[in-house]
């Protein structure tokens, strides 16, 4: 099955968090959209991993995702090395998307910069013919995304393009509140983290209003590309 859109993400939850109300648009609109965590998240204070793999699947489903899958990669290792490049290039080579998302290349969490890197590196060499990669016993053919985007995580940066989300921030947040370990729950016993917190849930949905705002709509999700887009002569984004 190819895919359209193609999210990689450090950690489950992250790619609901930045751009949940985008990917749930996707779908909408007919699009085959899959989610691919780098790690399991089981450096994470809060749950474990095999709790946070239960979660994500759900928020898979409430994203209404093609596929969601993990790498496997260590939480808190996310090395720039050949074996993580080729965990990353054969997802890119076997689902063919038209476009990849990834984290910002700069941010609080060092996994999300390792991550940013790593997949950018990732698709070029996706490209390279000589580069040999197989599924099972068919080789992969060398493939390359159109664009690569990246969404917004902790720290800011000015847009490229802001996503007008306001008939799916709903949508985001009852993915976001999939992860029930990981968020603001008076009834929980373990450990605050950054995330944990009432006003973390407060800042997303701010964000949310903030760059919705700078478009004219009540909720958008930002995004960055280090490339000029094209636009058609309708003022739509070619993706």
């Amino acid at each position: 099955m190819n895919l359209d859109v193609l999210v990689f993400a450090a950690h489950p939850d992250d790619a609901e968090l930045a751009m949940g109300g985008t990917i749930a648009s996707f779908t909408n609109d007919g699009f085959n959209v899959g989610i691919i965590d780098l790690t399991r998240g089981e450096m994470g204070t809060r749950g474990n991993a095999d709790i946070r793999q239960k979660e994500a699947l759900e928020a898979a489903k409430i994203l209404k995702t093609s596929i969601r899958e993990n790498l496997l990669i260590p939480d808190g290792d996310i090395e720039i090395s050949n074996g993580n490049v080729q965990k990353i290039v054969l997802p890119i080579r076997k689902y063919r998307p038209k476009i990849v998302f990834a984290p910002f290349y700069n941010d609080r969490h060092p996994d999300h910069i390792g991550a940013s890197k790593l997949i950018k590196r990732a698709m070029f060499v996706s490209g390279l013919e000589k580069i040999k990669t197989s599924e099972g016993e068919s080789t992969q053919r060398a493939y390359r995304p159109a664009k690569l985007y990246y969404y917004m995580q902790t720290y800011t940066f000015e847009p490229s393009f802001i996503v007008d989300i306001s008939n799916f921030m709903e949508t985001k947040m009852n993915a976001v509140w999939a992860y029930s370990t990981q968020f603001h729950n008076p009834e929980s016993n373990e450990p605050e983290t950054f995330i944990s917190s009432p006003e973390f849930i407060e800042y997303v949905d701010a964000r949310a209003k903030f760059y919705g705002f700078q478009i004219g709509k009540k909720f958008g999700e930002p995004f960055y590309c280090e490339e000029k887009i094209e636009l058609n002569l309708n003022g739509m984004l070619i993706l």
